[in-house]
């Protein structure tokens, strides 16, 4: 059955995403992630209605059009009854190197078509890899050698330590029944323990995306999915020639990107789970975390604004800058300047005046996470010196990282505060110092630099 049969054929249904809101009468949307504006028809909007109450999307291609829009913004979710694949039509790829226990990974893949594992330089050659580096070339090159191999339709990527729970697949394939979707990654959980590392893993692990499904993309809630677990497409890694062998971390995040940057989605699905096993020394777990930074730079060289440490509007970046030297009143009267301009953008979108000003604060005020984040992580090294010299600035500093306390008591993590705090304050310093040292290394500061974007405003409007 072809791919275009199939997704005429599976019953399609819409949930929507928790950001979603509506108004005037069901016609104007607000959501998604990176957050807009969407204006239906009041056919579509009577659609809509129907869809968010349970009825399936009709195959006619004019349903499925709006369908597919709604479903690219990021405002509803797929559930397909069916898809074009099965597990026969899966080869998995395991890059292992000095990792024999990749056994468990195995032991759980049973009903694919196949497993390819590549040993990439291990000390003592692994028995049964399907591909022998004789040196270490890196993930990137060892999941190109595994994926080359296969004669399947799809790949998954899985990572030695990672063991898939029972049916993990059943929540993934069926939205490959959308030609448009490339890859689906599940959600990867950090296995539990009884040490201070696994506990504070299980709350912060930088590839546990979390429990909300997403279409994945930069600025998205969810902007990018590991290859720890991952299915994707054989003719759209061909497309694409695969992985970038130059580049040592951050090379399934520059594939996602590319992929989600041409007409391919990328979808996040927490239904599926695996779990893999955390770092066991805390001195590893600190190089995980700086080498991570370090694939800032050559993302930002490929992808430009895709990993700013901030993406806001033009003047929410003014109204911050101001608090910065000390000038709230001149941060206030920006805030509700701009605010005030916004319900003229949105003029006959059906959102009303008010909403379109609480929209343009809210946006202000959640900007100061992203700023406090950005202190505090990316421009530490630089940031944390210059406040600390001011009593406003050690005033500001005290705000950011007292974000890591409120976040403490509204989640309620395993590990006790006094354990907690130190090692996220300690996560945070890792990264920006890779990213710095990427920065340098690849002399740029695109990895640094703020990227402005432009609120939900007319130019943002969709017509859906």
């Amino acid at each position: 059955m072809s791919t275009a049969t199939a997704a005429r054929r599976a019953s399609l249904h819409l949930v929507p995403d928790p950001s979603l809101s509506r108004l005037a009468g069901g016609r104007t949307l607000l959501g998604g992630s990176p957050y807009r504006v969407l204006r239906l028809s009041e056919a579509g909007a009577r659609l809509v209605d129907g869809w968010l109450d349970g009825q399936a999307v009709p195959d006619g291609p004019a349903q499925r059009r709006l369908a597919e829009r709604l479903i690219a913004a990021g405002v509803v979710h797929p559930r397909y009854s069916a898809g074009p694949f099965t597990e026969t039509d899966i080869t998995a790829v395991i890059p292992v190197r000095d990792r024999p226990e990749v056994t468990g990974t195995l032991a759980r893949l049973t009903g694919l078509a196949g497993a390819v594992v590549v040993d990439d330089g291990s000390a003592v050659p692994l028995p049964g890899a399907a591909v022998r580096h004789p040196l270490a070339r890196g993930p990137a090159a060892a999941r190109n050698s595994g994926w080359r191999l296969a004669d399947t339709e799809l790949i998954a990527f899985l990572d030695s330590d990672v063991v898939p729970e029972p049916g993990w697949l059943q929540a993934l394939l069926p939205h490959f029944a959308d030609p448009r979707v490339a890859a689906v990654a599940p959600r990867v959980r950090s296995r539990p323990g009884d040490s201070a590392l696994d506990r504070y893993e299980q709350d912060r692990s930088p590839i546990d995306l979390g429990p909300l499904p997403a279409v994945v993309r930069p600025g998205s809630r969810v902007s990018y999915v590991p290859t720890a677990a991952l299915v994707v497409r054989a003719s759209a890694l061909r497309a694409l020639g695969g992985f970038d062998e130059t580049m040592r971390f951050g090379e399934d995040v520059d594939l996602v990107w590319r992929l989600a940057a041409g007409e391919h989605l990328v979808r996040y699905e927490p239904a599926a789970q695996v779990w893999h096993a955390p770092r066991s020394r805390w001195s590893a777990w600190a190089r995980q975390r700086f080498d991570y930074g370090t694939s800032a730079a050559p993302l930002a060289l490929r992808h430009g604004g895709a990993v700013a440490p901030v993406r806001v509007s033009p003047w929410t970046l003014a109204c911050w800058g101001a608090v910065a030297v000390g000038r709230p009143a001149a941060a206030s009267a920006t805030a509700l300047i701009t605010a005030s301009l916004l319900p003229r953008r949105l003029r006959g979108t059906g959102v009303p005046a008010e909403d379109a000003v609480a929209l343009a604060l809210r946006g202000h005020w959640g900007a100061g996470r992203m700023f406090a984040d950005a202190v505090t992580r990316s421009w530490w090294p630089v940031a944390v010196p210059a406040l600390a010299a001011s009593r406003h600035g050690r005033l500001l500093l005290a705000v950011a990282w007292g974000r890591h306390l409120a976040d403490w008591r509204a989640q309620r993590p395993a590990l006790p505060l006094h354990q907690w705090l130190p090692a996220r304050i300690a996560d945070d310093l890792a990264y920006g110092a890779g990213v710095w040292w990427g920065a340098l290394r690849h002399r740029t500061l695109a990895p640094l630099l703020p990227d402005a974007q432009e609120w939900p405003g007319r130019d943002g409007v969709r017509r859906a």
